[in-house]
Parts: structure tokens; C-alpha cells; sequence
């Protein structure tokens, strides 16, 4: 039976850089496992944003306000959820 390798502790890092500068001269097999897979818990990320803007007739932006309040949700999510659906719909049909 092979002998289990002991596994170095991983320092602290003060910033990206020096976690950076480690990685570069170490290896990571002498740090981790490779045969343990890790689990993670990725669902509480949300996906990254940025604000734009949008000129609107009145008369949508009202429509889409009475729309998201007949809802209760916030007319920007409303939106957002307008759009990704829409897009969605394009990118199936070409």
C-alpha cells in the first residue's frame, strides 16, 4: 500500500499578488489532494452587472411599471426578465 503523502498547509495571503507570486514557485500537488474532490456551493453567486441606460417612450415605462406592480416586483427586474427572455427567443429561432 503506498504511503499517504503529507500535505504542506497553504500560508495566508495578504493580497491577490502574493498569492500570485506562491502559486508561480509552488506546487499545488503539495498542497492538495488531487483524488478528493472538492464540493462547492456556487448558487448564492450572482452574475455579474452593469448599469446602463435606456431612453423609453413614457408610455412603456408606465406599462411596465403597472406590469411589475400587478407582480410585486421591481419594474427593472421585470425588465430584466423581458429581455433575457426575448433574447433567449432570437438566439432559438436563428
Amino acid at each position: 500500500m503506498p504511503k499517504k503523502k503529507q500535505l504542506k498547509t497553504i500560508p495566508k495571503f495578504k493580497t491577490e499578488d502574493q498569492e500570485r507570486d506562491f502559486w508561480a514557485i509552488h506546487d499545488t500537488s503539495d498542497y492538495f489532494d488531487f483524488l478528493k474532490p472538492v464540493h462547492l456551493d456556487l448558487s448564492k453567486l450572482k452574475p455579474s452587472t452593469k448599469p446602463i441606460t435606456i431612453r423609453l417612450p413614457e408610455s412603456l415605462l408606465d406599462a411596465l411599471k403597472t406590469l411589475a406592480n400587478k407582480k410585486d416586483v421591481p419594474y427593472q427586474s421585470l425588465m430584466k426578465v423581458f429581455l433575457d427572455e426575448k433574447v433567449r427567443q432570437e438566439f432559438q429561432y436563428n
